[in-house]
């Protein structure tokens, strides 16, 4: 199992799914959104399993701020470029995804 989580440490969310992980002492990678965003590569695969209308959150402050709600946009480019953009965490298990904080599904990659 190679898990990687992308997410913000300010998001509890993301803190969750970090002990998740630590807990049941499953090796994972953690990705700082605030220091790194996805390669074009990583979103490609991961908006190929999720969607890429899944991937931003219209709620957050960065979508906000950007005034997004009100400018017609490139999504993707967006994301590319300001990665605070994404909805957090992005937990990824090779080409497995899951968006936000759930144990159940990540429960099954396991089997």
């Amino acid at each position: 199992m190679n898990i990687q989580i992308f997410g913000i440490k300010r998001c509890q969310d993301t803190r969750k799914a970090e002990r998740y992980f630590k807990e049941r002492a499953i090796p994972y990678q953690y990705i700082d959104l605030t220091v790194r965003g996805l390669s074009k590569g990583e979103l490609d695969k991961v908006k190929s399993a999720v969607g890429l209308e899944n991937l931003i959150d219209t709620e957050g402050k960065e979508y906000t701020k950007r005034n997004l709600k009100y400018i017609v946009h490139d999504t993707e480019e967006m994301l590319l470029a300001f990665p605070l953009l994404f909805k957090t965490p992005i937990v990824r298990d090779g080409h497995k995804v899951a968006i936000g904080y759930h144990p159940e599904i990540w429960q099954g990659w396991r089997s």
